[in-house]
């Protein structure tokens, strides 16, 4: 078993998987020997690693090295935060191509302009790229995949840019008929209460 089909295995289990951030190969090990059940590859932990700003300062190609080691030093599945892909529908295909040869078990592409700011940077005007735009990241992400395991998670700042929960929950819904496996819809609120109403009706409007 790879470690995206691994990955999926764990999606299918109704309990929820329990993930912790890595930012180099010493620290996916400690992850794992804590017990966690997979790591995310984390675009932040990565950049402060490398004393700069999660800004789309680093290349794929700086952050997928990083993200490589991470999982060749570890047996569980690695999700590795894709940022905005990169670029355009393009730039996403050929990411998602070298981060499935290189063993990564899924990708995170967020619908945040590029270059894209951290969502949690203070002062910072928020702008997403339309629902089109990234739905089509998607398809593309889709299309380059050959792994049929391999995990494309459509992740939304709508919440986090202020736009509200029905562009949340619209922009989750045009990510999912797009093609992804895994909607991540983020949020900085300091309690779990935006992210359950979210949930609630997200899984009302599936029935």
């Amino acid at each position: 078993m790879n470690k995206a089909q691994a990955f999926r295995k764990l999606l299918q289990r109704p309990e929820t998987i329990v993930m912790a951030g890595a930012h180099n190969a010493l620290s996916a090990k400690l992850v794992e020997q804590a017990g966690f059940e997979a790591i995310w590859g984390s675009g932040f932990e990565i950049s402060a690693a490398w004393g700069v700003p999660d800004a789309s300062t680093l290349t794929m190609t700086e952050n997928l090295d990083v993200v490589k080691q991470i999982s060749d030093a570890v047996s569980i599945p690695v999700i590795a935060d894709g940022d905005t892909g990169y670029g355009n529908a393009i730039n996403v295909m050929r990411t998602v191509e070298a981060y499935e040869q290189a063993g990564i078990a899924g990708i995170s592409l967020e619908d945040n302009i590029f270059p894209k700011r951290c969502s949690f940077y203070t002062g910072v005007q928020r702008e997403l790229v339309s629902i089109e735009e990234h739905a089509g990241k998607i398809r593309a992400a889709k299309a380059a995949q050959k792994n049929p395991d391999f995990v494309v998670i459509a992740r939304s700042e709508a919440l986090i840019a202020g736009l509200g929960m029905e562009e949340a929950l619209l922009r989750a819904g045009a990510y999912a008929q797009a093609g992804a496996d895994v909607i991540l819809v983020h949020s900085k609120a300091k309690n779990f209460e935006e992210l359950k109403t979210f949930s609630k009706l997200w899984f009302d409007s599936q029935k």
